[in-house]
């Protein structure tokens, strides 16, 4: 149910065409759907201005067809993160539209485009090995209606590659800055630009690394000022950072 909807429901229930009792049970069929093994969160755009995500690891491929199947007809979209190439072509084929995102891992299935939302992502990464979490970013933020610049391979190694870039940077609204290693992407993209960055520690790096730890700490202990981290390879988590910003300088 949309907002206007909801605005409809009340007209009418003020104008006595409607009951408590009905206006109750709308709300109440509305609110959740219950099935069994999930309960689906139908207002969550409305309170939180994102519709509720798949996460699809460790879901079997007939569940995610419950819940995405629910949700579609409720959002008239569906994104479904974390989601292996096995249960993608068996998803495929219960939903001729759906668009498997292999780099990203993700599925995104449309009956109607997104509203495209003010505000250019940029979505950094610093190295090729660190896509799969950058492009998890960059398909979910296209997902909620933004644009989104993607910059790839611009890591600490050459720098100049990013110095090439560096109109881009400036230009985008928010930053979303892939990295593993060492992490130092974002503390260096953070001494150039005014801009918000969410910065993704990702798993990619030798021993040391400890599988996204180390660019984590890095990142947490950044020299560049105000720089937001979101959890190790969680390129989900950063789009919907960016959106979370984006969507409330919309509102002002």
């Amino acid at each position: 149910m949309s907002t206007k909807d909801l605005v409809t429901l009340l007209q009418q229930f003020k104008a006595g065409k409607l009951s408590i009792e009905k206006i109750l049970a709308a709300l109440k069929y509305t609110t959740v759907k219950e099935l069994g093994f999930a309960t689906l969160d139908l207002q969550r755009r409305i309170r939180c201005n994102m519709p509720e995500v798949i996460f699809g690891q460790g879901k079997t491929p007939d569940q995610i067809f419950k819940i995405a199947k629910h949700l579609l007809a409720h959002e008239g979209r569906v994104l479904i993160t974390r989601v292996d190439p096995q249960a993608a072509r068996k998803l495929k084929k219960r939903f001729p539209r759906a668009v498997y995102h292999e780099l990203a891992r993700c599925i995104t299935i449309y009956k109607k485009a997104p509203a495209k939302r003010p505000g250019l992502i940029a979505v950094v990464t610093a190295g090729t090995s660190d896509l799969p979490a950058s492009e998890e970013a960059a398909v979910t933020a296209e997902f909620m209606g933004y644009q989104v610049a993607r910059i790839t391979d611009v890591g600490v190694a050459g720098l100049h590659r990013l110095l090439m870039k560096l109109d881009l940077l400036t230009a985008a609204d928010v930053l979303i800055v892939a990295a593993g290693m060492e992490g130092a992407l974002p503390s260096v993209i953070g001494g150039l630009v005014t801009k918000p960055i969410i910065a993704i520690p990702t798993s990619i790096g030798y021993g040391t690394s400890f599988g996204g730890v180390t660019p984590l700490l890095a990142m947490l202990n950044s020299c560049a000022n105000g720089i937001t981290v979101v959890n190790i390879d969680n390129g989900y988590g950063a789009a919907m950072a960016a959106h979370r910003i984006l969507s409330t300088l919309a509102q002002k």
